[in-house]
């Protein structure tokens, strides 16, 4: 076994391989960009190197930076986690030339996969099921056209680069398939460098279920059982489970032996994923399913194979690479109950699931697990964290165990109620709108179903008056039961001859809320705009941070921004007003100055965000005191202008 081996990623994913090497004896070498100076996986290892600045062209998929770390700190292996580097065949060849172990599969295993036209002609021809297409040569749009009237529309146009669902277009009449063509092109040329495309079926109601496998370097190969991942937005896995509800008998056997064969047509080592595209319009039939892709790497969802199998993937990948057979044979593999993994992200769902930016103010997960399961939580960060602009979004996976799919999801929704996040944006109403679907609590899923139900699972429900009640109360600083014997000292500015009021305002959005306070009984009640009077929850779930309040309830988080009263006086005194960004986004142009005067409606930037750009003008006349640098990253409601004076 190796005795200390590099981590060539971040995040959560860098965590969770550093525990199972530490349980294991095996020491870490981390590596961090200059935003990662700090981070999580940084303080687990046991030493770590800086790689460059933030930016991952600087960073992460710089090879040469990488290797010369583990050869400088005596790293014998290097584990490339998931994602940058992972599944580039031109790395691992550098690590090998460099006297290290790839701790995974081969650059010529990679390579078979890495372009899915070749891959699927490589298992048309080991009979794997294929998906019915054009995986040929030929570019020009008279053949694609004619290719796509064979195979029948509804078809697929796929970037043979790359994934994550771009370059991907549908197409549903002949009329159409120009324009998607060039569409894809543009977009596949953007992301990979390579602007090919294949052209496949569309499958009318899709489902995901991939196969995890597991090979050595003697030619052993095994199956893990399969996960479904059908939950998914713009072609991203939301919600997986292990394993796929509905599935039979002679399915499992036969998308098993395919995924099996699949590995030992390449010889594959290490681990790996099976990825297929399943027609469930008539339910799960074996002749209804077909090879898309292979992952030669370790998978985000990986945990939950993890809990119905009781094997540690982590581990596997390291015996193997460290030259030793596969732990177990097919026959020592047994499945064991149901289990779900949700992706906790900063992202607005209400708004396109547009990554957000910002400090984890607050940060708290359950700790102990829902009734009749197990949990995980698989994190990278910690409370005071910031999500920057450089990487993925997630904070979190969000794992649990039941004995059976009915345990394992009422468990997920309890763990999604009890985590808390403020400080930043997240999806976790989202994830538990979607769980508590009809159609996704019965197991009825497809690739289409957060598409078709997007607008009702990210509805943002507007708080209640107790959840107002309770952000207005923390606002001020007043207990429900103060301390002292008379509760109207808990009031600032209460005075015993007349009868003051301590008025509070707060904004959610665009709504502003002005409301009083005062006590009943000894407790402390709030007296809404309209004359509404409430009293707050007994317990409530709150986090106070700079300028916020956030108020929990259940898996729903209500943020309001409390205002600056000194700053609103100043304001109203000297004239003096800011602007705000409507949304987080990048600052992509400055067409003004700090000490410029501007007149009412002249453009004073440009925000991007939202993948569109959005112009910021001048609300009045007035001479700029700041405004925001160009190239910042800003958070909602960040202040982009400040004014001096009005004209």
């Amino acid at each position: 076994m190796f005795s200390k081996i590099l981590i060539a990623n971040r995040g959560e994913i860098a965590c969770r391989i550093i525990r199972t090497a530490r349980r294991m004896g095996v020491r870490t070498v981390a590596v961090y960009s200059d935003a990662d100076a700090r981070a999580l996986h940084v303080e687990m290892a046991d030493e770590a190197v800086r790689i460059g600045p933030s930016p991952v062209g600087e960073s992460y998929l710089v090879a040469e930076n990488i290797i010369e770390a583990a050869r400088m700190r005596g790293a014998e292996a290097i584990h490339p986690g998931y994602g940058f580097l992972s599944e580039n065949p031109d790395f691992v060849d550098r690590v090998v030339a460099a006297g290290l172990t790839f701790i995974g599969p081969s650059a010529a295993s990679i390579r078979a996969m890495g372009l899915k036209d070749a891959a699927k002609r490589l298992m048309e021809k080991a009979g794997v099921p294929v998906v019915p297409g054009y995986h040929g040569e030929a570019q020009e749009i008279v053949v694609l056209a004619s290719k796509a009237r064979e195979i029948g529309y509804p078809v697929l146009i796929k970037a043979r680069a790359g994934g994550g669902g771009k370059g991907m277009r549908r197409v549903d009449h002949p009329d159409d398939f120009a324009e998607a063509l060039s569409a894809a092109r543009r977009e596949a040329k953007a992301a990979f460098g390579d602007d090919r495309v294949l052209v496949e079926k569309y499958v009318e109601k899709p489902r995901h279920i991939e196969v995890q496998v597991f090979g050595d370097n003697f030619g052993n190969a095994v199956h893990l059982f399969e996960r479904d991942c059908s939950a998914q937005r713009r072609h991203q896995k939301v919600i997986e489970e292990a394993p796929a509800p509905g599935m039979t008998t002679e399915m499992r056997q036969a998308m098993t032996d395919a995924a099996v064969t699949a590995a030992q047509t390449i010889a594959y080592s290490g681990a790996g994923t099976i990825e297929f595209i399943v027609d469930a319009s008539a339910g799960l039939r074996p002749d209804r399913f077909w090879f898309m892709e292979m992952n030669t790497r370790l998978q985000v969802e990986h945990p939950v194979t993890e809990m119905i199998t009781g094997v540690d993937l982590v581990e596997w990948q390291l015996r193997v690479a460290a030259g030793e057979k596969l732990p177990a044979i097919q026959d020592d593999i047994k499945l064991d109950g149901h289990a779900f993994e949700a992706r906790l992200y900063a992202e607005d769902p209400a708004k396109g699931f547009l990554p957000a930016i910002g400090t984890l103010h607050h940060v708290r997960f359950p700790e102990t697990a829902p009734p009749e399961t197990d949990m995980r939580i698989e994190t990278g960060v910690r409370q005071g964290d910031a999500i920057s602009p450089w990487y993925d979004p997630m904070i979190a996976k969000l794992v649990v165990h039941g004995h059976d799919r009915a345990s394992a999801l009422a468990g997920l929704r309890a763990l999604l109620a009890g985590t808390e996040v403020a400080g930043s944006t997240v999806n976790t109403a989202f994830l538990d709108a979607l769980a508590a679907d009809p159609e996704f609590a019965a197991g009825d899923v497809d690739t289409d179903l957060i598409g078709r139900k997007q607008e009702s699972l990210t509805d943002a429900l507007a708080p209640d008056a107790g959840i107002v009640a309770t952000a207005v109360l923390s606002a001020a600083g007043v207990d429900d039961r103060p301390s002292a014997d008379d509760p109207w000292s808990a009031l600032a500015g209460y005075a015993h001859f007349h009868a003051a009021q301590k008025r509070i305002s707060l904004r959610s959005g665009d709504q502003e809320t002005t409301a009083s306070i005062g006590f009943k009984d000894g407790h402390a009640v709030v007296t809404l705009p309209g004359g509404e009077t409430v009293s707050p929850p007994d317990h409530p779930r709150l986090a106070r941070w700079p300028g916020h309040v956030t108020v929990f309830s259940g898996a729903v988080s209500h943020t309001f921004a409390v205002p600056d009263p000194l700053a609103q006086a100043e304001d109203a005194s000297t004239g003096t007003g800011s602007l705000r960004a409507p949304m987080p986004g990048l600052v992509k142009l400055v067409r003004a100055a700090k000490g410029e005067a501007v007149t009412k409606g002249q453009p004073l930037l440009v925000l991007e965000a939202m993948k569109m750009e959005h112009v910021i003008a001048a609300p009045h006349d007035g001479l700029i005191a700041d405004i925001a640098d160009e190239g910042a990253q800003v958070t909602d409601g960040a202040v982009l202008v400040r004014f001096s004076e009005q004209a």
